[in-house]
């Protein structure tokens, strides 16, 4: 990866006085304490249980213990005079058996996170579900079985319920392609499902459950709640102007970056453009597309990369082959991922020409990067110069007339990266699995000062 200096007319000032400046983590990333005080089990407790699931055999029982160091890290939040915090609610922690009986001790956690945040002037910023269904739904068919609308509901409002009077920023779900695409049909992710008998419906019902909170927080909660939800995205490039090429791409573009959002908006399945959603009809009930459409505040656009695709015969469905990143000689994180920065400004001018999104936010950004500690002190030049790229990239999409609005860094502390383990390492902040010692990187510290001045 080429190092830039940073241009000396670059800062916080540019992107104006009401832009929102952000960190972000996952519940089931950084708590621990997987079965502390009445929680139940979700599938990534299970899925992270079997054996060569998780790299490295790594386990979640402890990840960054932020369920009893939530304090420490929301003073170093403050810290970093990052001013608003991205942090999600376990549904299992809640609501052990799925539904039903609320476990009060989940719901005082949560509250003494939230107190906590706002004492410190930390505002927050809740992801009601970041992946970690409770196992007892899975089940029962997980996000496959049609009941997941009710049984989410349920969910959103014993969160609104309880929450809503102190929590201002709502995120119904977080990033629907990946929980949906990796635990549904490829089985990388929990619960490790496989096939398009498993996928599509899953998606469907995910999309409904999103609308369908939507709509609860704007019941529960008029005129306080900004209500948004995420979509994760990559910039899609064809490996040449071939036909195929060119084909290939706008499937895989059409499958990533538009399948979800589109259906939210009105727009319905693009199955013109992925024929395999045709297949889709057989999930579709009457009302069903009114019923998944809902008028958020905001959307957020999750972006770490860009991914260059050709045709392949081989693949089926959709007849696409992602080019993989280390075989292009480009810079690449340790996820395997390309380093372009002109990545997130391509999504943004993308998400942009949808006229009924009010606003966009880029609710995850970062990179993980190899860390050394020498001397209690993290150097990470690399994830500095990331982040500095990436966010001149933001402005200029703003300043070309996007509604982008606010950028939260993924992420807080190094934590369990799903499949991966704690090998990748994406924190502004270090985190000594063995110890829990915490050490602010010189990107943390860069965030935070860029923030401040």
């Amino acid at each position: 990866m080429e190092l830039t200096t940073q241009r000396e007319d670059f800062n916080r000032q540019n992107f104006g006085d009401d832009f929102i400046w952000g960190v972000a983590t996952a519940a089931f990333q950084v708590e621990g304490s997987c079965d502390c005080d009445g929680k139940g089990e979700s599938i990534w407790d299970v899925f992270s249980a079997k054996r060569g699931k998780i790299k490295n055999g790594d386990k979640p029982h402890i990840a960054c213990d932020f369920y009893n160091r939530y304090k420490e890290d929301i003073d170093l939040i403050k810290q970093l005079n990052i001013p608003h915090f991205r942090f999600s609610i376990s549904w299992s922690r809640i609501l052990p058996s799925g539904i039903g009986e609320i476990n009060q001790l989940g719901i005082d956690h949560y509250n003494r996170v939230i107190d906590y945040c706002l004492e410190q002037g930390v505002e927050p910023w809740v992801t009601i579900y970041h992946w970690d269904l409770p196992q007892v739904l899975e089940a029962k068919g997980g996000w496959t079985n049609r009941e997941v609308v009710n049984w989410f509901s349920e969910f959103v409002r014993i969160c609104a319920s309880n929450f809503g009077d102190k929590v201002k920023n709502w995120m119904v779900m977080n990033e629907p392609s990946v929980f949906t695409g990796a635990g549904y049909f490829l089985g990388v992710h929990a619960p490790g499902r496989l096939g398009l008998g498993n996928f599509l419906p899953a998606v469907h019902h995910a999309l409904m459950s999103i609308a369908a909170g939507g709509r609860l927080l704007r019941e529960l909660l008029p005129n306080t709640a900004e209500i948004g939800t995420t979509f994760s995205c990559s910039y899609i490039e064809a490996k040449s102007d071939k036909p195929r090429d060119v084909a290939a791409a706008n499937q895989v573009n059409t499958l990533l970056n538009r399948l979800y959002i589109e259906p939210i908006l009105g727009l319905g399945y693009p199955e013109k453009d992925l024929p395999v959603l045709k297949k889709m009809k057989k999930y579709i009930r009457p009302g069903d597309v009114e019923s998944m459409q809902f008028d958020f505040d905001f959307i957020g656009v999750q972006l770490y990369t860009r991914e260059i695709v050709e045709y392949s015969f081989l693949t089926p469905y959709i007849h696409a082959n992602i080019v993989k990143a280390k075989k292009r000689n480009v810079p690449l994180t340790d996820m395997g991922w390309e380093v372009y920065p002109p990545s997130i400004y391509e999504i943004l001018k993308q998400f942009n020409q949808y006229t009924n999104i009010r606003k966009l936010y880029i609710t995850e950004n970062g990179a993980a990067f190899p860390d050394e500690v020498n001397d209690d002190a993290v150097n990470d030049v690399k994830r500095t110069a990331y982040l500095q790229e990436y966010l001149q990239q933001v402005l200029k999409a703003k300043n070309e007339g996007c509604k982008v609005s606010g950028y939260f860094v993924w992420t807080l502390t190094d934590n369990f990266e799903w499949a991966e383990g704690y090998n990748p390492r994406f924190g502004l902040i270090h985190v000594n699995f063995d110890t829990q010692q915490r050490i602010i990187k010189s990107s943390g510290q860069w965030y935070g000062d860029f923030i401040k001045a």
